[in-house]
């Protein structure tokens, strides 16, 4: 008779290995194809069913790099990660940083996640804090980092950030606040943008608060300090302000 233990392991390394090779094949196609849904999308209209709230739907639509402002694509930086075009997927400065402030605060959680590490959450794996995800992210991060350019990295957490009840990517926010395409977003709406990522339920694009303001002229002056869109072309991230015509205010 057969172990039973032996059967359950079999089956569970088969499960591994199949979910492993999934994912890299994904990993591979994403490279180069449009992404059409994430993780994040996934957990948040199901968490909508089980609640019966059968008026949220997870909305996005996918746009190339050509397509979404400059504007956009510094912002983030300026707000999530200066150190983006230079790093290979982590600040250890930063999660220095953040333990130091975590172990001080231990009430009030500050993150060190990179733009690779939230693109990689955000598109493989679930919401929450356990060492478990936390060890996933970090392996899935440094293959991001090995097969993806930092311009396809940008490029996709661009379009599948969240930012607001059911709008996921920048397309989507830019036409649901501002009523134009991505592609069209001036420098304030960007940084507007970029300063709801941390919490999009907390922090309104539509009603900022007091806080929400401040850090988006905190991000403004980030940009300019930074060089303004010719930090994208010196660092090889491909931005320019493209022919969709980007608001220059």
């Amino acid at each position: 008779m057969r172990n039973p233990f032996s059967i359950l392991w079999r089956w569970l390394k088969r499960i591994v290995v199949s979910i492993t090779v999934l994912w890299f094949v994904a990993v591979i196609a994403f490279s180069f194809l449009p992404v059409p849904f994430s993780m994040v999308m996934i957990e948040r209209q199901v968490a909508a069913l089980i609640s019966i709230n059968l008026s949220y739907v997870s909305r996005s639509s996918w746009r190339d790099q050509d397509h979404i402002s400059p504007y956009m694509a510094l912002a983030v930086i300026a707000a999530e990660d200066q150190k983006f075009p230079k790093h290979w997927g982590f600040d250890f400065e930063a999660i220095e940083t953040a333990m130091a402030y975590n172990k001080k605060y231990e009430k009030r959680i500050r993150g060190a996640s990179t733009i690779s590490q939230q693109a990689t959450k955000n598109l493989f794996l679930w919401e929450g804090r356990s060492w478990v995800r936390k060890g996933l992210e970090a392996g899935m991060t440094a293959v991001l980092e090995l097969l993806w350019s930092k311009q396809r990295i940008l490029t996709v957490y661009l379009n599948i950030a969240e930012f607001g009840n059911g709008i996921f990517g920048v397309e989507e926010a830019a036409q649901h606040y501002f009523g134009k395409p991505a592609c069209r977003l001036t420098a304030a709406e960007s940084a507007l943008l970029a300063a709801v990522l941390p919490n999009p339920h907390r922090y309104k694009v539509h009603t900022p608060s007091r806080y929400v303001l401040q850090r988006q002229q905190w991000i403004l002056r980030q940009m300019q300090l930074m060089g303004g869109v010719n930090y994208l072309e010196q660092n090889k991230l491909g931005w320019a302000l493209n022919t969709c015509g980007a608001g220059r205010h």
